[in-house]
């Protein structure tokens, strides 16, 4: 049974990366790029200091970055714990895959920290503005669906190490969320 998953998961990876061609390469690997979302994290910051005030923004900034590091981290030991290779490190796909650029990352991809990180902050931000921003939570839930495909269209990582990113990140993003209100409610921060 698993062993069909990962085999789906491998046809499924050949499908999506294939779709891609020359035109689109640039896009995908500007949407993939961490600093092309800095523009979107400085809109956010202003917005959340619009909302919050000084000294509510500077606990969400330390609240976000804790968010990003546990995120990352959980990335980097499952990386390493599941031990699953990158399509461009996998002997069964790496001769008939695209990849769009010359490095494909470290040797392990399950789960993408892209992934993970996007959706947590999409979900934190999301739920912390949507009141402030209309769309908001759809708007970043769609950048972060950009991100994680970014990743399957680039040849780094296959769709369950997207997924897993992806699920993994938007219930981080959650639980600090819910943290956040509660402490906010709590000690009227």
């Amino acid at each position: 049974m698993f062993e069909e998953l990962l085999h789906l998961d491998k046809e499924l990876f050949l499908y999506l990366n294939g779709m891609g061609n020359s035109d689109w390469d640039i896009f995908w690997q500007f949407v993939s790029n961490k600093f092309s979302a800095i523009p979107l994290y400085l809109f956010l910051l202003i917005v959340t200091y619009q909302k919050f005030g000084a000294k509510r923004t500077a606990l969400l900034v330390i609240a976000v970055a804790l968010l990003i590091t546990v995120s990352d981290q959980l990335s980097n030991f499952f990386k390493y714990g599941v031990a699953r290779h990158r399509p461009c490190h996998d002997e069964e796909v790496v001769h008939v895959m695209r990849l769009v650029k010359s490095y494909c990352g470290g040797k392990y991809g399950y789960f993408s920290a892209h992934a993970s990180n996007s959706f947590a902050i999409a979900i934190y931000f999301g739920g912390l503005l949507r009141d402030r921003v209309r769309f908001i939570a759809f708007l970043l839930l769609v950048w972060a669906l950009l991100v994680a495909y970014s990743r399957i269209y680039i040849g780094v990582h296959f769709p369950l190490d997207v997924l897993t990113g992806a699920a993994v990140g938007a219930l981080l993003g959650w639980i600090f969320l819910k943290l956040f209100i509660f402490a906010d409610r709590k000690f009227a921060l």
